[in-house]
């Protein structure tokens, strides 16, 4: 028993732990409108996109969140114009936009001295989370999550029928870039933790696990933030005795989860086929 307490001895192993509870929530229920709105490579491109914002804010010397969500806000919304303005489909335009604006940080970075370590911002520092990171993490999770749980039926609307939801008297518009700062803003709170190239699986795969287990959006939500969390958790603790990166360890426990919800809702399938084939056989009519 002593040995499996072990991690929750150390004060770094608790921050992580901390980091792991407060980040979960946001993540996982904004996971469940980016998978039913089909807007699982926005949060790529948002994801990558920041790196130019927070080398630039290093230079200016201003904090690197802000950086972060403006660069993450500019490439969300260079998206949608060019998109909107031109023939190329949206995720031709993500890719282009999300790709070019990672380039140009890396060329950044390079090109600057700095004491702060790329592979922290690109695969996070869960172990070295300090307190200030906490609490802005905290506060922005606060703001997303309620945001998300007073909204989440307009949203919804949003999601599956934009039309429906203008005809409805819903300001599309602001529910439409409203998504978008809440992605940035989300990827912002998660830069400590999972890092930029990581962030993704945790805004994309509890969502799609939920997805596939549950057939009611409510219950999607709370399902989604279920698996997140205890991903988390589980992913940092057991981190600790293989020896191995809190962040992709999580990855690597959401991925195991997505192939086990995936195997049984195709076993569920097959399964409800083949009562409907027997319920139509000419004995059974």
């Amino acid at each position: 028993m002593e040995t499996l307490l072990l991690p929750l001895q150390f004060p770094f192993m608790q921050n992580a732990f901390l980091i792991c509870m407060i980040i979960s929530v946001p993540t996982a229920l904004l996971s469940c409108f980016l998978v039913t709105k089909g807007w699982a490579l926005m949060g790529d491109a948002v994801s990558h996109a920041v790196l130019p914002g927070i080398v630039l804010a290093y230079i200016i010397g201003i904090p690197l969140i802000i950086g972060a969500f403006v660069a993450g806000m500019t490439c969300a919304i260079a998206t949608g114009y060019l998109s909107t303005n031109s023939r190329v489909k949206q995720d031709t335009v993500m890719g282009v936009v999300f790709s070019g604006m990672f380039g140009v940080g890396i060329v950044l970075y390079v090109s600057v001295e700095t004491n702060a370590h790329l592979d922290h911002i690109l695969f996070g520092n869960m172990l070295g989370v300090e307190t200030h990171e906490l609490w802005t993490a905290g506060i922005i999770s606060g703001v997303v999550g309620l945001l998300l749980t007073l909204k989440w039926k307009d949203w919804l609307l949003h999601s599956f029928d934009p039309a429906q939801a203008r005809a409805s008297g819903l300001w599309v518009n602001w529910l439409h870039y409203g998504l978008l700062a809440i992605l940035s803003l989300t990827i912002v709170a998660t830069l400590s933790a999972a890092g930029l190239i990581l962030a993704i699986g945790l805004l994309i795969a509890p969502g799609a696990i939920a997805f596939l287990t549950v057939r009611k959006f409510s219950t999607m939500l709370w399902v989604s933030v279920v698996v997140c969390m205890s991903s988390m958790l589980l992913g940092t603790y057991a981190s600790f005795f293989l020896d191995s990166a809190p962040a992709p360890t999580i990855i690597l426990i959401m991925t195991t989860l997505f192939i086990i919800a995936f195997v049984r809702r195709q076993a569920l399938t097959r399964r409800t086929s083949m009562q409907r084939a027997d319920d139509t056989l000419p004995g059974n009519i």
